[in-house]
């Protein structure tokens, strides 16, 4: 009798995975070959230049690993991204079906069977009413081609099981990203998914020449087209200050909300006399100094009060040393934000150094270079071609 169960729960799974996906909408599947590599910006990028091309545009990330709490449900945090600034007009729980808590993975390898039929019902019917009325959906991966294989659902075999063809965003480089995207390229191959093209991201412009060139022979060589660089975009890696707070722990001196968005473009550590500090000022910077460090506090007030002045992103006092309240009292005259942190300034500044910038729905500075990066750097009409 239990061998009959086990058949039927075994059957039951292969019917589940053979599940008819809907074949008329146009779609493709973004794998990265590592994270951080630039797979949701060029997803941003993409969805903006598939709109224009194809018209309704439709978004899903199958398997999401960061996510956010909305309204009882885990979301991953590139849907809402994507939901904001678009308004794809698909619901929410539909573009992130799946999203891996810290005990999804134990729960499932304690119940692989059931639940791999249940997942993989619920990523289909999530894609089939994402692509409802749409010419084409985007489907974004979670990381390189393996990640989801523990719970048999790595990249390659959503792929497939959405009958999805993928492109692979790698890091700037010529040997590195050929390696990687070779290695990615197996494994969808495994899953009889083909992968139609490869974007090099992060490329410094005075390479992109020559990365072009190299790259391009090695990916031949792989069967696989270069559809375009993207080179390096300060914007796009440089935090606001909000992103820096979280960062460092910091608690708000004074706080210019309408400022906390403004961009960090340099650190400056105030290690030096107060005049030498002036003669580093340049836009966005970011001056880390310990609270008791008065005189260069009062010479940047100043300074940013001059017409002529740079504007600056914002001031953290180290430490955890608050100024004096006369002191207080000219920054809250001030328009610089200030930040308080308990650590010090070396700490501080190597935690900011750090940090990985995410785009977030509030960085509408960045929105309109990532379309721009996509629309003139990528041959769209040979990943048209290609579907």
């Amino acid at each position: 009798m239990s061998g009959n169960k086990k058949d039927r729960k075994t059957s039951s799974k292969r019917e589940l995975l053979k599940r008819p996906i809907n074949k008329e909408t146009k779609r493709i599947f973004v794998a990265g070959t590592r994270m951080n590599d630039g797979k949701t910006t060029t997803c941003l990028g993409l969805f903006a230049a598939l709109q224009h091309r194809f018209g309704k545009v439709g978004f899903i990330k199958p398997v999401g690993q960061r996510f956010v709490r909305i309204e009882g449900n885990l979301i991953d945090e590139d849907s809402v991204l994507l939901e904001r600034i678009y308004n794809v007009e698909v619901p929410i729980t539909s573009m992130s079906p799946i999203a891996i808590d810290s005990n999804f993975t134990r729960r499932y390898l304690e119940e692989p069977d059931d639940t791999i039929a249940r997942l993989t019902d619920r990523v289909c019917r999530a894609f089939d009413r994402s692509s409802w009325e749409k010419d084409f959906t985007l489907i974004e991966g979670s990381g390189h081609a393996g990640v989801g294989s523990v719970f048999d659902m790595s990249n390659a075999r959503v792929a497939k099981l959405l009958n999805a063809k993928a492109i692979i965003v790698s890091r700037g480089g010529i040997g590195q990203p050929i390696d990687e995207i070779a290695m990615n390229k197996a494994l969808f191959d495994q899953e009889g998914v083909e992968v139609v093209g490869a974007i090099i991201n992060k490329v410094q412009p005075d390479k992109i020449d020559y990365i072009r060139k190299y790259t391009g022979i090695g990916l031949k060589r792989l069967g696989i087209p270069l559809l375009g660089l993207l080179p390096e975009e300060k914007v796009l890696s440089s935090p606001n200050l909000h992103q820096v707070a979280e960062r460092i722990n910091g608690s708000w001196l004074h706080e210019e909300k309408d400022q906390n968005w403004k961009r960090v473009n340099t650190i400056i550590i105030g290690a030096m006399t107060a005049a030498g500090i002036l003669d580093t000022l340049t836009p966005g910077a970011l001056i880390i100094t310990p609270g008791d460090r008065e005189d260069i506090i009062m010479a940047v007030i100043s300074y940013a009060s001059s017409p002529e002045a740079h504007e600056i992103a914002g001031i953290v006092l180290t430490r955890g040393i608050v100024p004096h309240h006369t002191l207080r009292e000219l920054i809250a005259k001030s328009r610089i934000p200030v930040l308080l942190a308990e650590e010090d300034s070396y700490n501080v500044a190597s935690r900011i150094h750090s940090m990985t910038v995410k785009t977030q729905p509030e960085d509408r500075d960045k929105i309109p270079v990532i379309k721009n990066m996509i629309q003139e750097n990528v041959d769209l009409e040979l990943l048209a071609n290609s579907l």
